[in-house]
């Protein structure tokens, strides 16, 4: 017999999370995989960020989770998308060394003393009285613990395709996970299908990159850790190419070699990162795609065809790479394949992502409908926290949608049917101006702290740059900048010229002005020479200000509707006035407050009124 406090199913990166939260909150955890050779594995793209996914990553930093320290010491390329845009949306993307990050989370987790790792397959839950009790493998052997998390990603009874054909495999050469969903289901879990897809791997020795535009990293690298100190790197390139009028010829010629258009495959494929096929069809007046070729490490050839999707068969997929600008000659390293799996509708869980129906039963990642290595991490970093508080008998996190883009999207899984792979979006926060990566520590870093997961050293590094902050806001709101010759010479360079004092505040709002302006143009900011990190924070905060009191009014406008409790013991099925849809919806999801009744989908402002009438009488004749 084999005992522990926490098992975690699967190793991609919702599992390492997950595990090396609970082993360093002192769990004994055993991390169970189908190939520990595979462990945060980056099947899809070689790269971690981009528009909000980079707040995600930010965010498991200050919750002291491991993929923005592991990206950091891993990147080939670093880039600052939306550069030229408002704060709310610009996205660090780093560009990794896909063996070398898996390398570094291996050493990470082996390092650590209470976590154990496992190959094998789990294959039947043990419950007991609505409790995980254990789990047993492929060959019957059983393994004891009061919590288990599920990170399986796309391995649950998965099956890849290229064009008609199909292999009983999760990831292509790793074998699909069988028996645990049958286990699920005879629990009386709800199990849906979903499906995604991955590009061809290419030899970069086969590509001219002369007919393709170079796309480098920034000169000055931003990070994902909120920890100094981060390692300089050299930088490699990227390349950019498009599809031609032959692409498209070919993919429409061969429609009816796609599992996907002839309906073999049945699991709902992500709209926001559709097949090439899907783009050549659904967007019909487009001539032409973006395609990227990137590099997947630094000690190989090969490379990823970004933007190019597929699951037609391998001699059409090498004829559509052929016919795009620096491709005429490529070797194909590995063919492109849809994949499709099982997964578990996320309204069957709570905020804590427990689920409602098995105490102690956790799930984290793509097995509650996601995409996205950001999305599975930060998800696995909050499953792995709330494991240890539920061991511990305390009150789990919830995080709420104002706080985090972690927030939202649990937010969005557990109130909303997700019928496809869910992305998270900068447009999925009605918040996003107060949730930007550059302030993702300020959020959420007294949360890793509480949770245990932040030291102590950190912490008081993290509050001494929130002085830093202050201070300067402070300063800027009382120093004044005279206007001399020097001074209008520098501005003029941005299209700014000052005919009397101002203060730097009221400066820094004219919107060609940075606080790099300031540093060139003003001596007593220069002789401070603040970091990168704290200025940032005090440029968009000042020159911000205005829109971010409205939302911050909005978000208390919010709150009202989230502190009014919706009595657990309510029976939807006797509301009147509200239709019977919206009856089944709510008694489904079983949403804790009228803030969250209010979010799920078909809900309309009218039910709740409805409701809230029904909370005040329920809660006169609970007094009565």
């Amino acid at each position: 017999m084999f005992k522990y406090d926490v098992i975690v199913v699967g190793a991609g990166h919702a599992g390492c999370e997950a595990a090396m939260a609970t082993a360093r909150l002192g769990a004994k955890t055993l991390l169970a995989s189908l190939n520990l050779d595979n462990i945060a594995l980056m099947p899809c793209n070689p790269a971690i960020g981009g528009p909000a996914k980079s707040c995600l990553v930010r965010e498991i930093d200050a919750l002291g989770g491991i993929m923005a320290v592991a990206a950091d010491a891993t990147y080939m390329q670093l880039k600052t998308l939306n550069s030229s845009k408002g704060p709310a949306v610009r996205a660090l993307r780093a560009q990794s060394d896909k063996k070398e990050y898996m390398r570094f989370v291996r050493n990470l987790l082996e390092s650590e003393e209470n976590l154990s790792l496992k190959q094998c397959t789990m294959s039947e839950l043990m419950v007991e009285n609505n409790q995980v009790v254990g789990l047993k493998d492929e060959f019957g052997l059983e393994y004891y613990a009061p919590v288990v998390i599920l990170t399986t990603g796309t391995s649950l009874e998965a099956r890849i395709w290229v064009g008609l054909q199909y292999l009983e495999f999760g990831r292509l050469g790793e074998a699909s996970a069988k028996g645990l969903s049958p286990s699920l289901k005879k629990l009386g879990f709800k199990i849906g299908r979903l499906k995604t897809g991955t590009p061809a791997r290419v030899d970069a020795r086969t590509i001219d990159f002369s007919k393709m535009i170079e796309q480098p990293g920034d000169k000055i690298p931003s990070f994902f850790s909120f920890l100094p100190n981060r390692p300089i790197r050299p930088q490699y390139p990227c390349y950019l190419t498009r599809t031609t009028s032959k692409t498209h010829e070919i993919i429409k010629a061969n429609l009816d070699k796609s599992p996907m258009y002839s309906g073999l495959i049945h699991g709902v494929g992500p709209r926001y990162c559709p097949s090439i096929e899907d783009k050549v069809i659904r967007f019909v007046h487009n001539p032409s795609h973006h395609i990227f070729i990137e590099p997947e490490g630094k000690d190989t050839y090969e490379m990823y065809v970004q933007g190019f999707s597929t699951s037609l068969p391998a001699p059409v997929q090498l004829d559509m790479l052929r016919s795009l600008p620096g491709l005429e000659n490529v070797h194909v390293m590995k063919p492109a394949y849809a994949v499709e799996y099982d997964y578990v509708p996320a309204v069957q869980l709570t905020h804590s992502l427990m689920t409602k129906q098995v105490k102690g039963l956790f799930c984290a990642g793509q097995i509650n409908g996601t995409s996205g290595y950001e999305e599975a991490a930060a998800q696995g970093l909050l499953a792995g926290i709330n494991a240890i508080k539920y061991l511990q008998n305390k009150d789990m996190i919830t995080l709420s949608r104002e706080s985090s883009y972690l927030g939202t999207l649990v937010d969005d899984l557990v109130t909303k049917d997700i019928d496809e792979p869910y992305r998270m979006l900068t447009s999925r926060s009605e918040y996003r101006l107060l949730l930007r990566q550059d302030n993702a520590d300020e959020r959420l870093t007294k949360i890793g702290y509480d949770a245990g997961l932040i030291s102590e050293e950190r912490y008081q590094s993290f509050l001494n740059k929130q002085q830093s902050i202050e201070n300067e806001i402070v300063r800027m709101l009382e120093t004044k900048i005279s206007p001399s010759d020097k001074v209008n010479k520098v501005l003029e360079k941005y299209g700014e010229h000052i005919d009397r004092g101002l203060k730097l505040a009221e400066l820094i709002k004219r919107p060609n002005i940075t606080y790099e302006t300031l540093i060139d143009a003003d001596e007593s900011t220069k002789k401070l020479a603040l970091t990168r990190d704290v200025y940032e924070q005090v440029e968009v905060k000042i020159k911000y200000e205005g829109y971010i009191k409205r939302q911050i009014q909005q978000v208390g406008m919010s709150d009202k509707l989230e502190k009014i409790r919706i009595p657990a013991d309510i029976d939807y099925s006797k509301i009147q006035h509200i239709s019977t849809e919206t009856r089944d919806k709510l008694a489904k999801i079983r949403p804790v407050t009228l803030g969250q009744a209010s979010r799920i989908g078909g809900v309309k402002p009218a039910d709740i009124s409805v409701l809230m009438v029904m909370i005040e009488t329920h809660q006169l004749k609970s007094k009565g």
